[in-house]
């Protein structure tokens, strides 16, 4: 990944806004993203900045990129992986290159396809192009979020840049948390897009690009997730092999790279399959990472032995005890630039430290395997609960939700009233467009008692209501199962799993994610597979298990998901109440803020510090109410 910022002016000539010093400054806080380059261009009413992280054609490729007419300027983040079959059909069409990036690619399909031109493309990136001619701009972001790319309209100026704080540089007014933000943090985990926590500064969609010209600013949807055709008349056997061709080479396309290319390894079923993949069709040495904990429960260190004797592959495992957690707290959020709920991006920021440290800037991940071929817990739980919708009396139906979450350590004999208080909520709407999510949004947002009488009263609308906005009519007559995956697809993955977890984790230490399980043509494959063959039964990725049960031991195909967690908050060393937080959690911090209520916050942490367990709901609380005031005091304050 590198990283860009920009500022276009949108008077008919160059204001002094634009200029070297605010570029640089601009680009100086997010060189993480980009260490190895850095490059400024100005002319009239355009500022571009560029960091780069060097991963294709070394030597030249530099940016901002200019075309030969000097009349397309671009910045951009990210891979085209196609870009050589790209070039080739350019070539033949009478397009003369002058290097050998992925980043003149980009200028030539913009000249010679328009707009259009992005729908060529197979990667992940986030674009600004720059048409001096038309007086236009592009800002572009990948299918499904894996590249971030944020703006502001502030006064005569649209500024745009890869984190929000390479904003705050050119910013008139600095920076504003936004009271229905948190409350859509405390409900699906991340701010519904376009939202970001801050006020007036905004996110290019997945899938989406602004358009902005003299005549002002357009918003264009170019993909989404569509269910609406099944490949109903296909053979279980045809939709495995082209499962497994589609995945081959969206895993062959992703080891494009002059620096050489690790990959994560977990032990689970979605990183085993892309380790098994380079394996067998890479024609790489094997470098792989793993995380591991000290709590048995939460380590997979048997299963990631299996395949590194397997697969003989050169691995590292990184150890992470709760102390580090704790201790890289206050950075990890400096990073996500939104409040978290759970520790588990933590150790992720850590582990690519590890790859950065072993000399490697590409990692191979297995994120988007459970969204794309319906791996989640919250899917067969969905399932199970609407067959105990059938019935809603029933005393066994709920019992079957026990299996799902072994991790519950639910009382002997108090199973029943737990599962039917926590899952039997909408019950009797089981057609409801959010019917699998009520149960994590509700849990979720009980972290919202700690709000503050000042909050509650800003809040306007409700969280669900902005995003029932934000879904298109045609999701409520997808299939149950799609309708699942849709939303968790736009929520949880894009805002979250990709963000906070992903691309920030990654880029904080220059390390470029590539995800081959989110390659545009898998997914719009995978969209069209009846749901019986994504989760049969409660067997869940029942397609991805069959394309893989020729590459991968049985102890993985046939294992049990074991969702990737971290240690809780409250655990050992882990004690977020620690005397290196207090400046976050003191009454006056929290007055100061004002989402919080001071005397509910005092007492959580006074039952955070007693060392009994906190609740999930207790546990999220904490955490949220600790990062967002860290977010508040190191963007808001200064």
């Amino acid at each position: 990944m590198c990283g860009f910022a920009g500022i276009l002016s949108q008077r008919d000539k160059q204001t002094n806004r634009i200029n070297q010093s605010t570029l640089q400054s601009m680009a100086r806080v997010i060189e993480h993203r980009g260490p190895d380059e850095q490059g400024i261009y100005i002319k009239d009413n355009i500022g571009l900045a560029h960091r780069r992280l060097s991963i294709i054609d070394l030597s030249t490729g530099q940016q901002p990129m200019l075309s030969t007419d000097k009349n397309i300027s671009l910045v951009f983040n990210g891979e085209i992986f196609n870009f050589i079959e790209l070039r080739e059909e350019l070539v033949k069409q009478g397009h003369q290159f002058v290097t050998h990036s992925d980043t003149e690619v980009i200028i030539h399909m913009y000249q010679r396809h328009g707009e259009g031109f992005v729908q060529y493309l197979n990667g992940q990136f986030s674009i600004a192009l720059w048409d001096s001619a038309q007086q236009k701009l592009l800002l572009i972001r990948d299918r499904t979020g894996i590249c971030p790319l944020f703006y502001s309209f502030d006064n005569d100026c649209l500024l745009f840049a890869s984190e929000i704080k390479a904003l705050k540089p050119a910013l008139l007014n600095g920076l504003s948390m936004s009271a229905s933000s948190l409350d859509q943090v405390f409900t699906f985990w991340a701010p519904v897009s376009p939202n970001t926590i801050f006020e007036n500064i905004f996110e290019i969609s997945p899938g989406h690009m602004m358009i902005t010209e003299p005549s002002g600013s357009r918003h264009v949807q170019y993909w989404d997730w569509s269910y609406d055709a099944e490949l109903s008349t296909r053979s279980e056997a045809e939709l495995t092999e082209e499962l497994t061709e589609l995945l081959i080479d969206a895993t062959r396309i992703r080891l494009r790279s002059d620096v050489p290319v690790a990959a994560y390894l977990s032990g689970g079923l979605d990183s085993s399959t892309i380790v098994a993949l380079i394996h067998k069709h890479g024609g790489i040495p094997l470098r792989t990472f793993s995380l591991n904990f000290k709590d048995k429960n939460l380590d997979e260190r048997d299963f990631q032995d299996l395949l590194t004797k397997r697969f003989d592959t050169d691995h590292t495992r990184l150890v992470v005890k709760p102390e580090d957690i704790s201790d890289a707290l206050v950075d990890t959020i400096n990073h996500t630039e939104s409040p978290i709920l759970r520790s588990a991006p933590i150790p992720m920021g850590l582990l690519s430290g590890q790859v950065r440290n072993e000399g490697y800037k590409v990692v191979l991940t297995g994120e988007g395997a459970d969204e794309v071929l319906g791996g989640y817990d919250i899917f067969k739980e969905a399932k199970v609960r609407q067959f105990w919708a059938k019935n809603v009396n029933s005393a066994w139906r709920p019992l079957l939700l026990n299996r799902l979450y072994p991790y519950l350590n639910l009382p002997a004999g108090g199973e029943s009233a737990y599962l039917k208080r926590f899952f039997g909520q909408a019950l009797e709407q089981p057609d409801s467009l959010f019917f699998s999510h009520i149960p994590r949004w509700t849990t979720t947002a009980k972290a919202k008692l700690f709000f503050s009488d000042e909050m509650n009263a800003a809040l306007t609308a409700k969280a669900t209501d902005t995003l029932t906005d934000m879904l298109p009519s045609k999701v409520s007559n997808y299939h149950p199962f799609n309708r699942s995956q849709y939303i968790e697809s736009k929520t949880l993955m894009s805002g979250y799993l990709l963000s906070s977890q992903g691309d920030r984790m990654l880029t904080k230490n220059s390390i470029e994610g590539r995800f081959p399980f989110l390659d545009h043509r898998l997914i719009e494959f995978a969209n069209k597979v009846p749901p019986k063959y994504k989760m049969r039964a409660m067997n869940e990725k029942y397609l991805l298990k069959k394309a893989m049960q020729n590459y991968l031991p049985d102890k993985i195909t046939h294992r049990s998901k074991q969702p990737y967690r971290a240690p809780d908050v409250n655990t050992g060393a882990n004690n977020l109440t620690g005397q290196q937080f207090n400046e976050y959690f003191s009454a006056a911090s929290i007055k100061s803020l004002g989402f919080f209520a001071p005397k509910k916050v005092e007492l959580l942490l006074k039952k955070a510090n007693s060392k009994k367990p906190l609740s999930t709901s207790e546990s999220q609380a904490l955490m949220g109410i600790l990062s967002t005031q860290i977010i508040h005091k190191n963007f808001c304050n200064n």
